[in-house]
């Protein structure tokens, strides 16, 4: 076996283990046991299961829980543009490996430097995830179920709390600490005014503002 097999294999291990939480927060947000099977099989972005789930626990409509999920989505076809010359897959294979297209899969892909380790390291990561975090969703969920109303035991609050241990570790750096202060003000003026689900979007606009183009030097006269 290979390093990047070895590699995404214990990715996969670890990642997937948290699908359990992933079927229990779906339940408790009020999905049925197959509708939560469904956003692990179709969405399969952690991040943006989490915050789907979220806004559904807080009170929040589908259209602005889909909207968020979306929103944090947006960022795996910015790894697509990335991978697409690193894997060079054409046709069945493109689609299904837009669909392994994670933070887990393109993170153990780009350590690699040999290009047929980043393709196994891609592939193995991807499919290890898919697969085990799917079955831990399942018994999560089947879990979550048995236990009656999970909200009594707080796991409606625990969407929010998986979403910030998740963000947690990418808060490195001026730019970012940044975009989180901002989020967090944007959050706290307009959650007393806005339906849930709302606010979240409006914190999106955080990486906007924070990530726009700097002024342009100017030229140096000739």
């Amino acid at each position: 076996m290979t390093p990047a097999a070895r590699q995404g294999l214990g990715v996969g291990v670890a990642v997937g283990a948290y699908g359990l939480s992933c079927g229990a927060l779906g339940v408790a947000a009020g999905l049925s046991v197959w509708q939560t099977m469904a956003t692990s099989l179709l969405l399969f972005s952690g991040a943006s299961q989490f915050a789907l789930f979220g806004v559904l626990a807080g009170g929040g409509s589908p259209v602005a829980a889909v909207a968020t999920s979306s929103l944090l989505g947006i960022r795996n076809a910015f790894y697509g543009l990335q991978l697409s010359r690193m894997l060079a897959v054409r046709g069945v294979r493109r689609l299904a490996a837009a669909h392994l297209t994670i933070d887990e899969s393109t993170a153990v892909a780009v350590a690699q430097e040999d290009r047929d380790e980043q393709r196994t390291g891609f592939w193995v990561t991807g499919l290890a995830v898919f697969a085990l975090w799917n079955l831990m969703t399942l018994v999560g969920a089947l879990a979550g179920n048995a236990m009656g109303d999970p909200r009594r035991y707080g796991l409606d609050a625990a969407a929010a709390a998986a979403f910030v241990a998740l963000l947690w570790p990418r808060l490195r750096g001026r730019d970012p600490l940044a975009t989180a202060a901002l989020a967090v003000v944007l959050t706290v003026v307009v959650a007393p005014l806005a339906p849930a689900g709302v606010p979240v979007l409006v914190a999106g606009l955080a990486a906007l503002a924070v990530g726009l183009p700097r002024r342009a030097p100017r030229g140096v006269a000739g």
